[in-house]
């Protein structure tokens, strides 16, 4: 069952002589459970493609239907309550509110959308199987930069999201965190059955995933990764 469909999808900035195709007429499909890496250099259309998909920046032309929603159809408040329950987003940045203490950060998106119903044993149970229990009252600025994104990646959970997109998780982080933030997020996919789609350029991180999705010059190819080798996809 496809949890994310994309027909016929185009995104054009500027205008004129000045106009840029950042993405051209792109299909996709990606199934429920898939942890799917979209690969591409710097420039090619993966980080705007992230954004659509997650109603963060509206499409030229095309359909993005999340869960058998056209996410373009929704009026503004519609479409934020409708992210807010059903995708979770991993940034390279982290994003977390300096002011909000670990709990709190990932508390937030849920308090946004159901007040004082927090699920708080299973916020408890995500930040213990993420190893960050113990710091629940740190701030951001007192962790490192791999438990930063533990936090970032227990809040994108934290609603029990169907879809997770994740930009360029591993950026910021030496080798042996970045595995570990990966492993991490395969556990957490398995575990509550959420797709996850993943923005990256490393070919090494891509090849950990069940499936690579490749973009240039806003144009999609596709290859699939069996026993650690890569293929092509053939109609």
């Amino acid at each position: 069952m496809a949890i994310l469909e994309i027909r016929n999808l185009s995104k054009n900035y500027g205008e004129g002589e000045n106009q840029v195709k950042a993405l051209k007429h792109v299909n996709l499909s990606v199934k429920q459970g898939e942890f799917a890496a979209l690969l591409g250099t710097s420039g090619s259309g993966k980080s705007t493609l992230l954004n659509l998909i997650g109603g963060l920046d509206t499409a030229t032309e095309g359909d993005i239907v999340v869960r058998g929603k056209n996410i373009a159809e929704l009026k503004p408040k519609e479409l934020t309550i409708f992210r807010r329950r059903n995708i979770g987003f991993v940034f390279q940045s982290y994003s977390l509110m300096p002011m909000l203490n670990v709990y709190d950060n990932v508390a937030l998106p849920v308090s946004f959308d159901r007040g004082r119903n927090i699920d708080h044993a299973f916020i408890r149970q995500l930040l213990k199987d993420l190893k960050i229990w113990d710091k629940r009252t740190k701030y951001p600025g007192e962790l490192s930069g791999g438990q930063q994104q533990r936090v970032a990646i227990a809040r994108a959970l934290a609603n029990k999201p169907a879809l997770i997109l994740a930009d360029e998780p591993t950026g910021n982080l030496d080798s042996r965190t970045a595995n570990d933030v990966i492993s991490l997020l395969k556990a957490s996919g398995k575990q509550y059955n959420q797709t996850i789609l993943m923005v990256t350029h490393n070919e090494v991180i891509a090849a950990g995933c069940s499936r690579i999705i490749r973009i240039e010059d806003g144009v999609l190819s596709e290859s699939f990764v069996r026993n650690g080798k890569e293929g092509d996809v053939h109609a």
